[in-house]
């Protein structure tokens, strides 16, 4: 299948929707799920009720808001900064365990309003802009969009492309308004599409680093690429606009999550051949296994690789068996982003918990680079079996609450904070991961192992919140089908 072609030229990315089918509803089995995307047959399932969804606009100005050097600009109503603060959080904590220099988020609003949504508000935006140079002498500016900036019209682009050559600096457009897609995850290729417009440059030449796709996850690549000769070079957060430019003379690109990373590992191959690594994710052996062996085929360091497989099983088997007989018979239920999440069905598995079924907030029926060997959910059936009760939700809580009530998990793993608290007030021990590489490798299967032991171990919390806590949901939505307001058939015949 080949991969979906990226348009440099185009100011905004298409939705995730159009460009790769992805889908936000669907109940079933994930073998089902993995049976019809392949066949072309996957389609949307709409609710007729929402509770809530992610949006675009947010994870675009979580990329963006972390580069060192630059200013956000959010075109928005001052309500749209109520996050702010959160991004601040992240960004001053991420610093600290980097040992960067502590400073604050430099992050602007242009305040857009009632009269505004009339007159339009660009005048206010080049304002903006300039009041945010003068105040922080950037690198570079991003301008964020919104669901307002989008209906009333502003010429964005113009603004920008106008004030870059009067100060000097990228100034550079970020299409992201949250009313376009469902798929949240269409905010990390609009603030990657802006990126590889504006600010990477054509590689002068090939370095030995390797571009990591990544949140603000601690650093295990260092220990893994130094013997193999290369060095972790971790985008976007955290990264300088000087960084960035460069990205382009990287030997490779890794994804720590293909949901995050989609569209930027495509685009660096197809506009500046920087071979993007296409393969299951390290998690679990036999994912680890395949990851490791297709870096060492694109770096052609195929044997050193092998020497790497052989030492590290050699080292963590033994503990590995001991931790499977400690959790033998455990049961558990995952709720995340859609390929970490695939990637955490499979590290359970491996460990030999029983998997109850998982709530995905979205599904891509194929990456951007069109390689199936980058299909985590495919891989994790094809390798562990099929997974029941499975539910793509854009984070519909009322779902995920009614669902646990009737499996009752032994343990509820969640990648966002959110939605840890369901689990919490049912009484379920509940492990949230911030770190996103905390499962990556061999030794992440036993850090994981460690984790889960250390949740179950000490259930007293949650159990005593269950006891003195309420649900919002009433027993009218607990005794129906989960699925009562995902209406249709989200797949077609496939057999």
């Amino acid at each position: 299948m080949s991969g979906c072609r990226v348009n440099v030229d185009a100011p905004e990315v298409a939705i995730r929707e159009i460009r790769i089918g992805s889908i936000t509803g669907f109940e079933g089995t994930a073998g089902q799920l993995v049976q019809c995307a392949r066949a072309g047959k996957l389609r949307e399932n709409k609710r007729t009720f929402s509770q809530c969804m992610g949006c675009s606009s947010g994870n675009a100005f979580c990329q963006l808001s972390m580069i060192q050097d630059a200013a956000m600009v959010n075109h928005a109503p001052v309500g749209c900064a109520g996050d702010f603060f959160a991004f601040n959080f992240v960004y001053r904590v991420g610093q600290m365990e980097r040992k960067l220099p502590p400073v604050m988020g430099r992050y602007f609003s242009t305040n857009i309003e009632e009269k505004d949504t009339i007159f339009g508000a660009v005048q206010k935006l080049e304002a903006t802009i300039r009041e945010a140079y003068a105040r922080v002498k950037p690198k570079a500016i991003f301008v964020t969009t919104s669901c307002a900036s989008g209906i009333i019209g502003d010429d964005v682009e113009s603004v920008t492309d106008r004030l870059s050559e009067e100060l000097g600096i990228p100034v550079v457009a970020c299409f992201c308004e949250g009313f376009k897609s469902k798929i949240w995850t269409t905010g990390f290729d609009s603030a990657y599409h802006a990126i590889v417009r504006k600010i990477v440059k054509p590689p002068r030449r090939k370095t030995n680093k390797i571009n990591i796709i990544n949140f603000w996850g601690s650093d295990v690549f260092t220990d893994l690429l130094g013997p193999l000769g290369y060095e972790p070079e971790y985008i976007v957060p955290f990264s300088t606009v000087e960084k960035l430019e460069h990205i382009a003379e990287a030997a490779a690109t890794i994804q720590i999550c293909p949901t995050l990373g989609s569209y930027l590992g495509a685009a660096l191959e197809q506009v500046y051949g920087v071979p993007e690594i296409k393969a299951p994710l390290a998690y679990g052996l036999a994912g680890t296994d395949a990851w490791l062996r297709e870096l060492g085929k694109v770096l052609g360091k195929a044997a050193e690789v092998e020497s790497i497989i052989a030492a590290e099983k050699e080292k963590i088997l033994p503990q590995l068996e001991a931790y499977r007989a400690k959790l033998q018979g455990k049961s558990a239920y995952v709720t995340a982003g859609a390929a970490h999440g695939h990637a955490l069905l499979a590290l359970l598995r491996e460990l030999g918990l029983q998997v109850q079924g998982a709530a995905i907030f979205h599904h891509d029926p194929v990456y951007d680079n069109g390689d199936p060997r980058s299909d985590m959910l495919a891989h994790t059936v094809k390798t562990y079996g099929d997974i029941p009760n499975y539910n793509v939700c854009n984070k519909q809580a009322f779902e995920l609450v009614n669902i646990l009530h009737r499996v009752r998990p032994d343990l509820l793993i969640a990648r966002h904070g959110g939605m840890t608290l369901w689990g919490a007030k049912l009484g379920i021990p509940t492990l949230l991961i911030g770190d996103e590489h905390l499962g990556f490798g061999y030794q992440g299967l036993l850090r994981y192992a460690e984790r889960i032991l250390e949740t179950l171990d000490n259930r007293e919390f949650v159990t005593n919140l269950a006891k003195h806590s309420t649900m919002p949901y009433t027993r009218w939505w607990l005794d129906q089908d989960p699925y009562t307001f995902l209406g249709g058939c989200a797949h077609g015949n496939v057999d």
